[in-house]
């Protein structure tokens, strides 16, 4: 099979197409997929160069979400069955064109979602979901901030905020890429600039926001805490700005603020039905076209290197997607 591999920890640049042996029959609660698209994440950059809380030893695929049919399953397993289209989510070593992955950290797509969408929305618009709904408890009429709006988990957290009814305010690193979140459900957008407190103030009506959705850390973090509103939470998704603040303590006291973290792989392997259930909702809405996955690129298994790099350069918009079997 034909795999995206790291020999060793770096950049985008250590990546390699190789051919590697088929995988053997699965074992006791395994299956194998046949991948036909992964979805790409700003977070695989970070396994990629070792700096990440999962650190695979090389060599290694990257990629943390896929697409595909079952092609074979191992003894004890009634569900999912072969023939079956299934889309799942692991820590890295899903470039490729065959994983063998546990049968229970699948989930059997809807006949109405097609694999490229399952492949779009299975990581960051699950994120998404689960920092707003499950961790900030977002309601109907509140006011969301969502940093890093142009980027993959950013786009699926002004999708899902819009989706949950309430108003969202959409920043990016300029004016350009926060113009992307016009007419997708953010009824005012922002660029940083040099005064991100003030401008996030200004669009919120100088109230603050209710939540913060922070995919980016850096500097930006302590402005995004300056401009909570009483009662407002800041959602800790990660770190794309390469920085992992510092955060003073009297800041949330003063506002009777929270800062809550978003650790999304975490909360599948703890709460598996809950992760379903979200995904149920999620698919739901895919299919009633109620989602508008931002795609940046869909790029053949041979440009992963090239996909990387926008992703790690900031130079992608939205969703990278690689294929595999069209």
């Amino acid at each position: 099979m034909k795999a995206l591999l790291a020999a060793r920890l770096g950049g985008p640049d250590v990546l390699e197409v190789v051919n590697l042996p088929d995988p053997a029959a699965p074992a006791a609660g395994e299956v194998v997929v046949a991948v036909s698209h992964i979805g790409l994440n700003f977070h695989d950059t970070l396994v990629l160069a070792g700096r990440h809380v999962v650190r695979p030893e090389p060599p290694f695929s990257p990629g943390s979400e896929y697409a595909g049919t079952v092609v074979a399953v191992g003894p004890g397993v009634v569900a999912p069955v072969v023939g079956d289209r299934v889309a799942g989510n692991e820590e890295f070593g899903c470039a490729r064109e065959f994983v063998v992955v546990r049968a229970d950290r699948v989930t059997v797509l809807p006949d109405d979602v097609t694999a490229q969408d399952a492949a779009t929305v299975l990581v960051t618009y699950a994120t998404a979901f689960h920092a707003l709904v499950q961790r900030a408890e977002t309601r109907p009429g509140e006011t969301v901030v969502v940093l890093g709006s142009a980027g993959g988990v950013g786009s699926a957290a002004v999708d899902i905020a819009d989706l949950l009814g309430a108003h969202v305010v959409a920043g990016a690193s300029s004016a350009e890429r926060a113009a992307s979140a016009v007419g997708r459900g953010a009824s005012a957008v922002f660029d940083y600039g040099t005064e991100a407190k003030q401008r996030i103030k200004a669009a919120t009506g100088g109230r603050g926001a209710d939540v913060v959705f922070d995919p980016v850390g850096g500097p930006l973090t302590d402005a995004a805490v300056r401009a909570l509103g009483w009662g407002g939470r800041l959602l800790i998704v990660g770190f794309a700005g390469g920085d992992i603040p510092a955060v003073k303590l009297n800041l949330p006291l003063v506002k009777g603020a929270a800062l809550v973290g978003v650790f999304f792989g975490e909360f599948v392997r703890r709460d598996r039905r809950r992760h379903e259930e979200n995904l149920a909702t999620i698919f739901r809405w895919s299919a009633a076209g109620k989602l508008r996955p931002y795609l940046s690129e869909v790029l053949p298994l041979a440009s992963g290197a090239q996909a990387y790099e926008a992703l790690a350069s900031g130079a992608a918009h939205g969703k990278i997607v690689l294929t595999v079997r069209p």
